[in-house]
């Protein structure tokens, strides 16, 4: 695990697993998605607001060894996934990271994922000034059946 940097210190002391508020960026009921034993990837999942809009242009987590912002979209009839450098919070929406949109990427996972587990995981969000800030979010893992939608739906996947 890599270390806490010194100035994460100060935003994990107002945390908790229901959200934070930093950055004028609010986090609210963060989750990610459990794993089988030797699955390497997963999604994390929440609701995002900024009173003064706010961007996501970075993410890390001591779980994973990569972490990406990514985004999943219908593209030709086919589901696409990929990894987008920001994601724009505008003023006074809320943005959805939820299963089959935008979503944190939890990829070269460290260890299985157990319902009940804790995932710290920083975000850093660019306010409208322009400045960075990293701020850790608390995440509960759920079932890995938490948030897939159900099995009969086609959703236009192609049959390989």
């Amino acid at each position: 695990m890599k270390p806490i940097r010194t100035h994460l210190a100060a935003a994990l002391l107002a945390l908790s697993a229901a959200g934070a508020l930093a950055a004028d960026l609010d986090v609210k009921t963060p989750w990610v998605r459990g794993t089988v034993a030797g699955q390497k990837a997963t999604g994390a999942f929440m609701e995002l607001s900024s009173p003064a809009g706010a961007a996501i242009v970075g993410a890390a987590s001591p779980v994973a060894g990569v972490t990406e912002i990514h985004e999943m979209k219908m593209d030709g009839g086919v589901m696409k996934m990929r990894a987008v450098p920001r994601l724009d919070v505008p003023a006074g929406q809320a943005v959805s990271l939820a299963p089959g949109g935008y979503h944190v990427m939890l990829m070269d996972l460290r260890q299985q994922l157990k319902k009940g587990d804790v995932v710290p995981i920083a975000l850093q969000v660019e306010g409208k000034d322009g400045k960075v800030e990293t701020i850790e979010v608390k995440a509960e893992v759920r079932e890995l059946t938490a948030g897939t939608p159900a099995p009969a739906a086609n959703h236009g996947h192609k049959a390989h």
